[in-house]
């Protein structure tokens, strides 16, 4: 019975008090975010980034500071620091990696606070503006809280972000090396650059040997390579909402 209703429950924050925002780009967004912060996901992706001379979200849980996650380690303080000082966007994925169907709207403000403050006091004072959904998880009640508190909020449905887009719920692709081949990669940049859309990829670790939710760097590079080709611009996600808000 559990599992149904969170299916049902699942549903619900996903199609149910959707706040649609206009999706407007010049020639196409693609956004690169990287959920939790595995370690690799600066130490090796980071020096990809910084060749093809992009920035990306990291959405940090201030919770999983220095430990561990499937056997690899996860980020530290310097980390976090470094590549914000770098120019990268830090985004909210709750503190504790809290899941919207297991808390109370209210915990889940709390938690909201406490990440929020843990990053404010590591990063001089920034303020999140940008949110992702730990396990792509919305909770309907829930939705009103992170809409109130951030500019938007990050899923994990799949597609291009165009036209109008619930801003509460944007969707995403999975930059995982399992997910990637199922994926018409080149179509779906394309489709982007057409529709003049905002398509952005969700992913976790990076190494040659990744976890079922990480990518090798090749997988990575070659991401980035494809929009590249396509025409799309890539920044992160916090810049892109301000473009196309302004």
């Amino acid at each position: 019975m559990s599992v149904l209703l969170d299916k049902m429950r699942r549903r619900a924050g996903r199609y149910l008090d959707v706040r649609p925002a206009p999706i407007r780009t010049g020639r196409g967004t693609f956004s690169l975010s990287f959920d939790d912060i595995p370690a690799t996901a600066w130490t090796e992706a980071g020096p990809i980034l910084a060749g093809h001379g992009i920035k990306a979200t990291y959405f940090v849980c201030g919770g999983l500071e220095s430990g561990s996650n499937l056997d690899r380690p996860q980020f530290t303080t310097a980390h976090l620091q470094a590549l914000f000082e770098a120019g990268h966007e830090v985004g909210c994925h709750t503190f504790s990696h809290a899941n919207a169907l297991r808390m109370s709207a209210a915990d889940y403000a709390v938690d909201l606070g406490r990440n929020a403050t843990w990053v404010a006091e590591r990063l001089d004072g920034h303020r999140m503006t940008a949110f992702a959904w730990p396990f792509g998880d919305v909770a309907r009640a829930t939705k009103a809280v992170v809409a109130g508190r951030f500019d938007l909020g990050r899923g994990v449905g799949d597609g291009v972000n165009a036209g109008t887009a619930d801003r509460t719920n944007l969707k995403a692709i999975g930059l995982e090396s399992r997910r990637l081949p199922g994926y018409d990669l080149e179509a779906l940049m394309e489709r982007t650059a057409e529709r003049k859309g905002w398509l952005i990829a969700s992913g976790h670790d990076v190494m040659d040997r990744p976890t079922p939710y990480g990518c090798t760097p090749e997988d990575l590079d070659r991401v980035i390579r494809l929009a590249r080709a396509a025409g799309l611009e890539i920044m992160p996600i916090g810049a892109a909402w301000a473009r196309m808000e302004g």
